[in-house]
């Protein structure tokens, strides 16, 4: 499959997602520069973590009108598969791309440690290959994770099966205490009503190698790529 990485002025994570989807993958992987207006014919673009345009406004505020966010729109608009890991979440909400927006942390402060996830759904590329049962150990590293949604979008989530993830603990228990930023209902991803935009905050491409000790990311990947070996 052929991938398009999305880089914005501040992105700091388009390396790893880059390193992962190549090296690790083994996949084509394309830079798309924020001012381009050519996918290059990526068939899967990716919003990358990091900082664009310095947080100013609100994360993902600023990148939202970037040249490059007319193109994915229209690509999205066509059933185009777009995934946003963290900073790139906060870009799709901004975009209207995925319900939702993403909040300061509910304690105020910068949130960089490892979190576990549960797949809440099986009918998503992202997580249809996933345990249902098994919780994600994945690193998150936020400011602004904590996702919110009013009542009547929060009911439309739940009851169209879009919830991708929720915060749970190691044993797959979602509960407050496992919750790292507020989210409402633990919720760490989601994605849209047509299922092919999907949003997240935890980084699976930094549990993607036994090097960093780590490889429960690469099992999310495995899960978009049954996509291409189908």
């Amino acid at each position: 499959m052929k991938f398009g990485v999305v880089i914005f002025p501040g992105s700091n994570c388009d390396e790893d997602i880059i390193h992962v989807l190549q090296n690790v993958m083994g996949q084509q992987v394309v830079r798309l520069w924020h001012k381009d207006h050519d996918l290059q014919g990526a068939e899967f673009i990716v919003l990358p973590g990091g900082f664009s345009f310095g947080d100013y406004l609100r994360s993902g505020a600023i990148a939202r009108f970037s040249p490059i966010m007319q193109e994915v729109i229209q690509f999205a608009a066509k059933g185009g598969k777009v995934l946003g890991i963290c900073n790139g979440f906060q870009i799709l909400a901004e975009a209207g791309l995925v319900p939702g927006a993403l909040l300061h942390n509910k304690n105020r402060k910068f949130i960089c440690r490892n979190i576990y996830l549960k797949p809440q759904t099986a009918n998503s590329l992202v997580t249809r290959q996933l345990d249902p049962e098994r919780a994600l150990k994945i690193p998150i590293a936020h400011g602004e994770g904590n996702y919110f949604a009013d009542a009547d979008v929060l009911k439309a989530i739940n009851d169209n099966d879009q919830v991708l993830f929720r915060y749970c603990d190691e044993a797959g228990n979602i509960t407050d205490e496992s919750n790292p930023n507020g989210s409402l209902e633990n919720i760490a991803g989601v994605c849209n009503a047509e299922r092919n935009v999907f949003g997240f905050m935890p980084h699976p491409e930094r549990a993607a190698e036994g090097l960093v000790g780590n490889e429960d990311g690469v099992l999310i990947f495995e899960s978009i790529l049954a996509l291409a070996r189908a």
